[in-house]
């Protein structure tokens, strides 16, 4: 009995550590909804992650996406070199949340760091898209098919938008999330792999 107690406590212990370690990085936000690649590496449902996995609220680059920002097969992690494991396409077996297209959906993020902030926006890929491939603008359609302005606003730790999902989808596809923030001149990214039917 003795040992199953301590063996709890040090699961519970490090369990504990654990979360301390990646509530306490430096860092903004991520989104949880659909999950993105920064937080499956976080949540350790993908090994071989790298830093991100302890910062996964931190893959933030410069904003003016899709004109400017970061360079084509750097896109997911932001432009930095750090998180460049969430760029490889690791021949498309990232985990993806399925999805219906035409359906209204609620994307959420956690903020660890709410900043004033200028918009949110969701861009797509294509059809056709290759998710065995590194993400490049070219497979992304140019505009967002949902963006939520806050004209300056500072938003709440957890932040919810439904919009509709794209029609004429069917298979794997990648949404990019960028948060654009108002008084820097950043903005964070995230991809999140989604499965259509079909």
């Amino acid at each position: 009995m003795r040992t199953r107690t301590r063996a709890a406590v040090v699961g519970l212990s490090l369990t504990g550590t654990l979360l301390l370690a990646a509530a306490g990085a430096t860092g903004h936000g991520s989104p949880h909804l659909p999950v993105s690649r920064q937080v499956l590496c976080a949540n350790g449902a993908v090994q071989d992650c790298g830093p991100i996995q302890w910062e996964p609220q931190s893959v933030e680059g410069p904003q003016g996406f899709p004109q400017r920002g970061p360079a084509d097969g750097t896109i997911c992690s932001g432009g930095n070199s750090r998180f460049a494991q969430l760029d490889d396409p690791r021949g498309g077996t990232w985990p993806a949340t399925a999805v219906t297209p035409g359906e209204r959906y609620t994307f959420s993020w956690r903020l660890t760091a709410p900043h004033a902030t200028e918009d949110f926006r969701y861009y797509l890929t294509k059809p056709g898209y290759d998710p065995a491939r590194p993400l490049t603008r070219s497979a992304l359609e140019t505009r967002p098919f949902l963006t939520v302005p806050f004209g300056g606003a500072r938003p709440g730790t957890t932040v919810t938008h439904t919009g509709t999902l794209p029609s004429g989808r069917t298979g794997k596809q990648l949404i990019v999330g960028v948060w654009t923030i108002a008084d820097t001149e950043n903005a964070f990214y995230a991809c999140s792999d989604v499965r259509f039917p079909g």
